[in-house]
């Protein structure tokens, strides 16, 4: 539904002959492991490392960050990634459930003021390499605590990815900034 607010037509990729026929693929947020796991599963894995790494536009959100990181801590010895971001990611950085929250923060690319970011057991990004844009961070206040100047949003080429839940808020800002980058490729 974001993805349509945003001008895009949207549609599920469950195989690698679907996969083959979008322009650009949103991986979603969830349980990073298990959607490693069934990537893998529908033989889906390495048809999606190869896209990404031959320019098709990805937005990762929380577990799609984390699923899109070159390297992940915390995270279990079997899980895959897609090594579409130049990025270290701790999983479940922000912590358990309970400590879920909102912020609004200011992203670059997005115009017209904050957005509003809906973090569930969300991931940070640790580290970014050289050629990896930061797009946000967590405002660096004495109510963030641990999570203070995080970096949670990023964009490396054609690959854009967040920490928090873009979909559930009704703004469809950063999805129009994920829909541009793909109409400008395909």
């Amino acid at each position: 539904a974001a993805l349509e607010r945003a001008g895009a037509r949207a549609r599920p990729v469950r195989r690698a002959g679907e996969l083959a026929e979008v322009d650009g693929l949103v991986l979603p947020g969830g349980e990073s492991t298990t959607m490693s796991r069934l990537l893998a599963s529908f033989e889906l894995l390495d048809p999606l490392r190869e896209r990404v790494r031959s320019g098709m536009p990805a937005l990762g959100s929380c577990a799609g960050l984390v699923l899109l990181a070159r390297e992940v801590l915390d995270g279990r010895p079997d899980q895959h990634q897609l090594d579409g971001l130049d990025v270290v990611v701790r999983r479940n950085a922000f912590g358990r459930q309970v400590d879920s929250f909102e912020t609004d923060l200011a992203v670059r690319g997005v115009d017209d003021g904050p957005v509003h970011a809906v973090f569930i057991r969300a991931p940070w990004v640790e580290k970014a390499g050289d050629d990896v844009e930061v797009l946000a961070r967590v405002p660096d206040t004495p109510e963030a605590g641990a999570a203070a100047d995080r970096i949670v949003a990023v964009r490396q080429g054609r690959v854009l990815a967040t920490a928090f839940h873009p979909e559930l808020t009704g703004d469809a800002r950063v999805h129009g900034l994920f829909v541009r980058t793909v109409s400008e490729v395909a």
